[in-house]
């Protein structure tokens, strides 16, 4: 068997530490080329000693110097580059077979647009890319040949889900082939987050380390806060639009707080498909490593008889106002969706360094939404100009 030649954007955080664990447990199916990081110089160092990739990025230039020392010291012949250049080389290098773009926010949307338009497997862990500009990706993966598999849990789970003849391509269909093949709705489920069942009255005492406490999944910071304001949830729609070829009034978010079902499928005859599973990242990770085939992840089997029931309610759209918003920037698409992430990439940045309250997280996305405005353009100047003057008037609002 041919080695898969792969490219981690973002190897130390969540999704890439787990992406190096499923592929430890198949050393001959994979060969680690490139990995990147931002700041954790001593982790990356571990993963270059221990996978030899060619390359290794730090999108930190001072971090770069730091590890490039390391690598020397150890006798490793590694090519250490930084900065924004260096993670899109990496990605677009023609060793490369596939990509698991798992940086956490806009950062990552250059690299993983390069590697769509050089035509790589591009695995998508990081949703912003695609809330931002999610039509441009899809054109992009169609012209350039870019076969394009979610990580997300949802929309694997979704992908999954969907006839095999719809699956050749990639998460790539057009909505008439949904209606074709008798696709009716979308179900994304969400567990809700930790402040399910919390008196939103006391949402302005929340603290980070309560909001990034998820009942369920272990996730980084900023999508663990997602998680606990539902912009998440918000996100993935949008998200979902754009890779299956839908628009929102397909799309239906189910909170389902045991994080069993990852996500359902409604076809015309009555039938609903679900995937199932331990909430464990590992899962959509192999199965996108290792699609169309199977592999074992390292997760626990799912034990059926001991699940005491399976939960399903209507999301609160008082207590979490996101999913009101995201959706509103899912129906009127062009460059509300990069404005409506960018201000929450900002908002929630702040709450983190405790600069802002868990509350006002989603009136300063609103407030900044409803200033910026939006052009129906999504191409990329015109993203990058929504972006920038999105972060401009929220870092106003806040301060």
């Amino acid at each position: 068997m041919t080695p898969q030649n792969l490219c981690i954007l973002g190897s130390t955080g969540t999704i890439g530490v787990n992406t190096l664990d499923v592929v430890s447990r198949h050393p001959e199916r994979f060969r680690i080329i490139a990995l990147t990081a931002h700041k954790q110089v001593d982790v990356l160092f571990e993963q270059c000693r221990q996978w030899l990739p060619h390359f290794a990025v730090m999108s930190d230039a001072v971090a770069a110097e730091q590890l490039s020392l390391l690598i020397k010291d150890a006798g490793l012949e590694i090519e250490v580059t930084s900065g924004l250049e260096g993670q899109c080389q990496a990605a677009t290098f023609d060793e490369v077979d596939a990509v698991m773009a798992g940086i956490v926010g806009a950062a990552g949307l250059m690299p993983t647009l390069d590697a769509v338009r050089a035509g790589k497997r591009v695995m998508i862990a990081n949703k912003e890319p695609l809330v931002m500009m999610g039509q441009v990706f899809v054109e992009e993966a169609r012209h350039s040949g870019a076969t394009l598999l979610p990580i997300d849990s949802e929309h694997n789970a979704i992908f999954q889900c969907l006839p095999e003849s719809l699956q050749k391509n990639g998460a790539t269909p057009g909505q008439d082939d949904l209606h074709r093949l008798g696709i009716t709705r979308i179900l994304l489920t969400g567990s809700g987050g930790p402040f399910l069942r919390l008196d939103p009255d006391k949402f302005v005492d929340v603290t980070p380390v309560q909001a990034c406490a998820h009942p369920n999944w272990v996730m980084g910071r900023k999508i663990s806060v997602d998680s606990a304001t539902m912009m998440n949830k918000g996100l993935e729609l949008i998200e979902a639009c754009a890779l299956f070829g839908t628009d929102p009034d397909h799309v239906e978010i189910v909170v389902h707080p045991q994080s069993v079902i990852h996500s359902m499928v409604e076809y015309d005859d009555g039938s609903i498909l679900a995937q199932l599973g331990n909430p464990d990242m590992r899962t959509p990770i192999a199965h996108a490593l290792a699609w169309p085939e199977r592999i074992e992840s390292g997760v626990a089997k799912l034990d059926m008889l001991g699940i005491a029931s399976l939960q399903f309610e209507a999301p609160d759209r008082e207590r979490f106002p996101a999913l009101r918003l995201a959706r509103h920037a899912a129906e009127q698409g062009g460059t509300l969706p990069a404005v409506l992430n960018a201000a929450n990439e900002v908002a929630v940045a702040a709450f983190l360094e405790e600069k802002l309250t868990f509350d006002r997280i989603s009136k300063i996305v609103e407030k900044t939404m409803s200033a910026v405005g939006h052009t129906d353009s999504q191409d990329l100047d015109a993203v990058l100009s929504a972006d920038a003057a999105a972060r401009e008037h929220a870092n106003q609002y806040i301060n």
